[in-house]
Order: C-alpha cells, then structure tokens, then sequence
C-alpha cells in the first residue's frame, strides 16, 4: 500500500481549487497488481457452488446496480450452464414499481424448463450465486420475511467474506415450496485490469485493506468529478469541487471529528500531538459512498 504522506504529496501537485475543465482526465493506478486481491477461500466456494449446481433447479444471481458490467463474473456464467437463471439488481436507491416477483418468476423458470434427475421433486431448490457483499443473504432473508414471516435464516455483513461455505437449504416459501441455497461470493482469480478491480472494491466486494483506502479514496473523488457529482462538497464544507484528495479528506477529518494523537521527539523531550487521521478519514468518505450519502452513482 502506498503510504499516505506520498499520496497526499501527489494529490497536492495537482491543485486544491481547480476551475472548471480542471479535473483529471485519467486515472493514475501506479502500476498496481491485482493478483494479491483474491482471497484463498473464494476457490474453495466456487468448487462447493459447482458440486451444488447438480441439486438445483434453478440459479438467481445478485448483482450491484452500481457496477452491471464490472461485477460480472465470467467463472460464475461458466457455472450457469443451462440452467434456468434470474439476474437480481441489488442496492438501488429507489426501487422500481415495475419489478417483477422473484418467487413466481422462478417457479415459472423452473416449470418450463427441464429438471433432469430432479424431475419427481416437487420442491424448488435454487442457488443464490454472485460476487462478494452484494446482498445475496440479504436477499434470502427479505424472501423468508415476505413469505414465511420468519426472521433471518443466515447471517448477514457490511464487507466482503460473511458467507465463506456453502449452507443447507433455506426454506423461503411454502406455496410453492422453495429453498434458497446461499454461496460466498466469488471473484474471478484474475481480474480484467485494475480499474475494474477499484470499481468492484469500491462496492464493498473486495476487502478495502487489500487495495488501500488511501487510492480508493482518491479513485471515488475521481469518478466524482468525473460524472458532475458534487455533493461531497456541500456534505464536507468544501468551498468547492476540488480534483486533489487531500483538502477532501482534510475537511472529512474535521467534521468527524478524526484526530489521532502521535508521540514527536523535542529537545526537551516527548510530545503529544494531535494530527488529522487521513486513513480514518478516508474509510468515512467510502462509507459515506456506499450509503447513498454523495448521490446515486453507477461505476460502469
């Protein structure tokens, strides 16, 4: 991870006030590899998800609005095979009237298509597949909820890695008679090229530690300016836009409270001071993204 005092020095050379026309126009990633981004146990999920496919009649894929393109996981339509497959939008801010119920679609699915060895059974047993910390617990609890009136059968969490095995079936309806099967998220092992592996970090399916809050941080503020969303400036106290990190984070800081009190060595001996904490500073401006708080953005 690059360290802070050099990120912010770099962000500092282009400027805290640019004018219009000033933002950047590209995307310096310095040369990062994204081979170190995929944890060990998503291999071992992916071999559980294939040995799982031969009990399922059908396959209901989570996906992020936020990134339809770069949450895409090719490994996983690999999986798909020829099984009926219902692809679920999660976390949009407003949700559409118009969307479709996802237990009679699947059951539809499933009765129109053929069920091999699975064809005397008169249940409905359906994976529930997707990249990491996309809402595919989430999903399985609100369908229980809705039908059942049951609470939460599986655990849920704000970051990638909560589901890391396989489950039993989850019961979620009783007319018709359904089980979810939820999975941990996958990543293929060899993302397409770094920008996409910042986009799929900055939802939440890469752990925020394996790519650096500091670039993250910086990577949002560009794709910010990018597509004219300037609420971050109102949010923070900003007296404008701003295309460096740095001046962003300083006033994160400040508002949050963010302070972090350091030991400096004087000619008449220790000193505590009182400094701003940028990586503090940097997880509440990707949090504050991933809530909604800086305005609807799709990545892709």
């Amino acid at each position: 991870m690059r360290g802070w005092a050099g990120a912010l020095r770099a962000a500092a050379v282009v400027g805290p006030g640019p004018v219009p026309g000033a933002f950047r126009e590209r995307f310096d990633f310095g040369g990062r590899d994204v081979a170190s981004w995929f944890p060990g146990h998503m291999a071992k999920g992916l071999r559980q998800m294939r040995a799982s496919l031969r009990r399922a009649d059908c396959l209901i894929e989570v996906h992020d609005a936020r990134i339809p393109l770069s949450g895409r996981n090719p490994m996983l339509q690999e999986v798909l095979g020829i099984r009926p497959h219902v692809l679920v939008l999660n976390k949009m801010d407003l949700a559409d009237p118009h969307r479709k119920p996802i237990v009679p679609l699947v059951a539809k699915l499933v009765d129109d298509s053929p069920r091999y060895h699975r064809a005397e059974s008169t249940d409905y047993s359906i994976l529930v597949i997707g990249v990491p910390n996309v809402g595919k617990s989430s999903l399985i609890n609100s369908l229980r909820r809705l039908h059942l009136k049951k609470g939460k059968a599986t655990a849920v969490g704000g970051e990638p890695g909560v589901t890391k095995a396989v489950l039993t079936r989850i019961q979620v309806c009783e007319k018709p008679l359904m089980y979810l099967v939820d999975t941990p998220g996958v990543l293929p092992p060899k993302l397409e090229d770094v920008e996409t592996g910042m986009k799929l970090a900055l939802c939440g399916a890469i752990r925020d530690h394996l790519v650096g809050e500091d670039i993250m941080a910086d990577y949002l503020l560009y794709t910010l300016n990018k597509q004219q969303q300037f609420g971050y400036v109102q949010r923070y106290g900003l007296a404008e836009a701003c295309d460096a990190i740095e001046p962003v984070l300083r006033r994160v800081a400040l508002a949050r409270g963010r302070t972090q009190k350091v030991k400096v060595l004087t000619g008449t001996g220790n000193v505590n001071v009182t400094t701003l904490d940028y990586p503090a500073a940097a997880y509440e401006f990707l949090r504050d993204f991933r809530a909604g708080h800086l305005g609807r953005v799709t990545l892709d």
